[in-house]
């Protein structure tokens, strides 16, 4: 079992966990941030899980039907997470103007306290682990799910100081406050995992930083003229490099082929733990003009 897998089943079973503690509390207290909190670790759940099947389909190989493999499906898990975090965001919204408008006040506040107390440390726990597994992967995937967990830490903490101030104060508008806010936060956590996966799917180019790399070791190759149509996309842990080298006119096939072979094994070498896969275009002049251009320079 790869790592990325085994970290998506632990994050589902902590988030089953915490669901199941924080619905438990909020529905018997009242409490809208521990409902929000709630909600939040419910669908997290949801997400871990689709996580998973997108894990275990971007792993499998190439075929005749996806002949550049399932990569892709990490980036429609990332886009679908964000767009179901967004939604959340809102109902919690929703659900704080409800309150207001009800009046509801919040029971079992000291035993609702222990049991937030509780969940922090579950989810700080959960964030160190799927943050190094993320490191380790590079999973798209596992570095979404961490950010999850990570904006729980944040509304745990939310929570916490919403029955503080519930218990000391007895003021209930502090509740609805803070859960709006903490709706908000979620609704701004899931702007980054909607983008980024949006990107992948549109075959965004890799970060600048890596293509310079790239362009730097082909121009240092003495037998490469110059290059051209450079293209780059990266999808769950592969990256896509499309290029075309300049070579003398005259260098034989074998030369030309050990050229290519030297400057694909520089590139696979900038991030070892991805999987490259680059497709070398081999020109005697620069085809990305016209043939009447050429003429006129020569």
């Amino acid at each position: 079992m790869s790592p990325q897998k085994k970290a998506t089943i632990v994050s589902t079973s902590v988030a089953l966990l915490l669901s199941i503690i924080k619905l438990s509390v909020g529905l018997a207290s009242g409490s809208l941030a521990i409902l929000a909190s709630a909600i939040d670790s419910i669908l997290d759940m949801c997400v871990s899980l689709f996580n998973l099947f997108a894990i275990s389909n971007s792993e499998k190989p190439a075929d005749k039907f996806f002949n550049y493999g399932r990569g892709k499906t990490e980036a429609l898990a990332s886009l679908l997470e964000g767009l179901v975090i967004t939604f959340s965001g809102f109902y919690l919204l929703y659900q704080a103007y409800v309150k207001y408008n009800l009046q509801e006040k919040a029971t079992y506040v000291t035993e609702s306290f222990i049991l937030m107390f509780l969940s922090l440390f579950i989810t700080i726990f959960l964030v160190l682990y799927l943050n190094k597994v993320a490191k380790s992967t590079k999973s798209m995937v596992i570095k979404a799910d961490a950010l999850h967990y990570k904006t729980d830490v944040y509304t745990n903490v939310a929570v916490l100081f919403s029955l503080f101030v519930v218990q000391l104060t007895g003021y209930e508008i502090a509740d609805i406050i803070i859960g709006s806010a903490i709706a908000l936060f979620i609704i701004y956590s899931s702007y980054d995992l909607i983008q980024e996966g949006f990107f992948v799917l549109l075959d965004k180019s890799i970060n600048n930083t890596d293509v310079s790399k790239i362009e730097s070791l082909i121009l240092n190759e003495k037998e490469v003229s110059n290059f051209h149509l450079l293209k780059t996309r990266e999808a769950a842990n592969q990256i896509f490099v499309d290029v075309h080298l300049v070579l003398n006119p005259q260098i034989t096939l074998l030369n030309a082929h050990r050229v290519s072979d030297r400057i694909e094994a520089l590139i696979a070498n900038i991030d070892e733990k991805k999987t490259w896969i680059i497709n070398i275009h081999l020109d005697p002049y620069d085809d990305s003009i016209s043939d009447k251009e050429i003429l006129l320079r020569s």
